[in-house]
């Protein structure tokens, strides 16, 4: 989708993305879904911003009980 943006609301929209550590698409869509979610409108169908960056660590297994060995 082509957006047409003033440059100097294209680089105010890019500093805020990179301070938040988001893409400039990631924090136009941060911003959509927040407008619409205070409107009212965001449709329930909408699915959630995927997580970005490094995923969880996976938690260890269990150590052995000594007493069963």
């Amino acid at each position: 989708m082509l957006l047409r943006l003033d440059p100097a609301v294209h680089d105010a929209l890019a500093r805020w993305a990179s301070d938040e550590l988001r893409s400039a698409n990631a924090q136009i869509e941060f911003l959509l879904r927040k407008a619409l979610a205070e409107a009212g409108r965001l449709p329930r169908s909408a699915a959630p911003i995927p997580r970005r960056g490094r995923p969880p660590r996976a938690p260890h297994p269990p150590e052995p009980d000594p007493s069963e060995g």
